[in-house]
């Protein structure tokens, strides 16, 4: 994130309307939260965007592609350092707001990628896999369901 304010970080080339912006501000679920903020879309935002919570930095840099509408979103890691909620609240968005857009999700988190068109699995830098998650489950010996069952197990505390 820039430092400057909440337009300045959604819109920094300064290519859209106010309404523009409170649109992706309510669809990246920010809009209540700036709407109560004195200065609004003028609040002050720090260097890298520490007076914001990560959940809602990651929030905000969505907000910047969801007034961007770019064709191709590329998220790398993007809700590693998020509680639940909030990375649940970003998937939903992401698949409301960029069904019919290019995702390219780069996650550890499997819940992240499961619902995902392909998979490309990659281990020490070569290409494991890559196919439909389905198709991937189909074979015990597949990486990805061997991810898929390790996750499974450490979530309900199966863990050995």
């Amino acid at each position: 994130m820039f430092q400057g304010t909440v337009r300045h970080n959604l819109d920094p080339l300064e290519k859209y309307s106010d309404p523009q912006v409170w649109e992706a501000l309510n669809k990246c679920r920010l809009g209540d939260l700036v709407r109560e903020k004195e200065k609004k879309l003028d609040s002050a935002v720090v260097e890298n965007g520490e007076n914001w919570s990560v959940g809602q930095r990651q929030l905000l840099c969505l907000g910047r592609a969801l007034l961007k509408r770019s064709s191709i979103l590329v998220l790398d890691e993007a809700t590693a350092s998020v509680d639940t909620a909030t990375d649940g609240t970003i998937q939903k968005i992401i698949r409301q707001e960029f069904k019919d857009n290019t995702v390219i999700t780069i996650a550890h988190r499997i819940h992240t990628v499961i619902d995902s068109d392909l998979v490309l699995v990659l281990s020490e830098g070569k290409v494991q896999e890559y196919d439909a998650p389905a198709k991937l489950l189909e074979s015990e010996d597949s990486a990805f369901a061997k991810l898929i069952k390790e996750y499974s197990l450490r979530s309900h505390g199966f863990n050995k």
